[in-house]
């Protein structure tokens, strides 16, 4: 809540660049990422409703699904099926807030790799609609044309990365504790997994439970690791536009554009260990490594 403003801040700023793309390519590019989102959320939401589902029906008879003190016979009708009711609406309600946290957080992540490919986008077409010379330059009007663009470019460029620097103070704590957690939970999942046997409902809901633990951790590394990559592609947009044909100060700006894509922008887990694939990875085997040790310690 503390950080609210920033957020409605990043979005603002993030959408009205976004709704502003008026060249088609861009339009389709900014569907993309947005069907991307949305795929990641739908499947997301679907692994916790199944682990919610499983995990409430996985209560034995007169049971709750949750042990709990409460100053009345939860085991007499109607309080258990009431109590009942409350614990599965309460745990649906946590696992949706759940779901927003993590989504804000990933769909700040996508909109700064959107607008990034928006500025490929316009790096690789700068020279666009302008007028060559016989000598293969361009012409004064059209290099000045350029010259503008650049200098927006340049602009745009400076604010993603403006925004990416505020989301990793926002969220470069809370993601290291997030990922801590994950991984304990993988590890101690995977044990109980391991030798959970009595009902097919409460493996699937654990199966379900592990698999979006795994998901939420994937989901940010891959919208790092990817984020990663297109700032990289800041250079190479740079250099298909035929910069060849543009006035040494012009292309001294975008050398500097070039230069300063070269710096990749990245968000890590609390400074100690970047979004990337290479990450997930990490956590993945980390955790298997503990369960291995968990079982090793069982199994003498």
């Amino acid at each position: 809540m503390w950080r609210k403003k920033a957020i409605q801040n990043m979005m603002a700023e993030s959408n009205h660049e976004l709704s502003s793309e008026s060249r088609e390519v861009g339009r389709a590019m900014v569907k993309s990422y947005n069907d991307e989102s949305t795929r990641q959320l739908r499947l997301y939401f679907s692994l916790v409703m199944l682990t919610v589902f499983c995990w409430g029906a996985s209560a034995e008879k007169n049971q709750l699904p949750l042990r709990a003190w409460y100053p009345y016979d939860s085991s007499q009708t109607p309080a258990y099926q009431l109590t009942y009711a409350h614990q599965c609406i309460a745990i649906f309600l946590a696992a949706v807030i759940n779901i927003c946290m993590d989504t804000v957080v990933t769909s700040l992540i996508s909109l700064c790799r959107c607008r990034l490919k928006l500025l490929g986008l316009s790096l690789s077409s700068l020279c666009d609609g302008s007028d060559m010379a016989d000598d293969g330059r361009l012409m004064a009007a059209s290099d000045k044309m350029v010259g503008d663009r650049l200098r927006h470019c340049a602009v745009r460029h400076q604010a993603v990365l403006a925004q990416v620097t505020l989301l990793q103070t926002c969220f470069s704590t809370p993601i290291l504790v997030q990922f801590g957690v994950s991984l304990i939970i993988l590890c101690v999942t995977a044990y109980q997994l391991a030798f959970e046997a009595n009902s097919l409902v409460r493996v699937v809901s654990m199966l379900g439970y592990l698999l979006t633990i795994v998901l939420q951790v994937f989901i940010y590394c891959y919208q790092g690791n990817k984020l990663v990559e297109e700032s990289e592609a800041i250079s190479t947009a740079a250099y298909e536009s035929p910069w060849y044909a543009c006035s040494i100060p012009v292309r001294r700006s975008l050398l500097i554009i070039m230069t300063r894509s070269n710096q990749a922008a990245k968000l890590s887990a609390g400074g100690f260990t970047e979004l990337s694939l290479t990450c997930f990875m990490s956590i993945i085997k980390a955790s298997y490594s503990f369960f291995t040790v968990l079982k090793q310690v069982e199994e003498t």
